[in-house]
């Protein structure tokens, strides 16, 4: 009886989350294609959208069908399955810098100083926003369609790691890593 109400309880909760969107999106794209049946042209459209909790997790998803809100619906749900989390400095920047490569497109991602603001464009700059970095430097090399530039900062963003798990994943204290991180750059300037 018990575990039926904890089941029950856990069920609302759920549709709680649901209708309390935690998520915001941003549409990247939107694209109009065509079949050629017999009879002439079909109309479609597909959506390219990035969901994120602006605290650390980040999706993108897309979606196709016969009329826009449908495509767009499609993708916001993709994008809320394929989430991904991201570790953020001080909750407001990168790590450390990071490059993404996805087909011909590259993208180049630097940490910055507070105050920089996010200097992206298009496609990464929603990403950014949608992740919740405040400053960040970030250039796109090679492809400017937007799936690809999309796919590479995603790729970029899931090599990232925080000091934390660098000391975890070679048995030492976080000091440690930061200590012989601020020692090198030291020793560059």
């Amino acid at each position: 009886m018990a575990e039926r109400e904890q089941r029950r309880d856990r069920r609302e909760d759920r549709r709680e989350r649901e209708e309390n969107p935690e998520f915001a999106d941003r549409l990247v794209a939107i694209n109009r294609v065509s079949k050629t049946v017999k009879g002439g042209k079909r109309f479609g459209f597909a959506a390219l959208v990035v969901v994120g909790d602006q605290r650390g997790r980040v999706g993108f998803g897309k979606g196709k069908a016969k009329e826009v809100p449908e495509a767009i619906r499609k993708a916001t749900e993709q994008a809320k399955r394929s989430l991904v989390r991201v570790p953020l400095r001080d909750g407001r920047t990168l790590h450390h810098d990071i490059e993404g490569r996805h087909g011909a497109g590259k993208v180049v991602m630097r940490a910055a100083v507070a105050g920089t603001g996010i200097i992206a464009g298009g496609p990464m700059r929603a990403v950014f926003e949608m992740l919740g970095v405040q400053d960040v430097v970030a250039k796109s090399l090679g492809s400017q369609n937007p799936y690809n530039m999309i796919r590479a900062t995603m790729d970029g963003l899931k090599q990232e790691s925080s000091p934390r798990s660098v000391a975890q994943r070679r048995g030492k204290k976080v000091a440690d890593i930061l200590k012989k991180a601020e020692t090198a750059e030291t020793v560059e300037a």
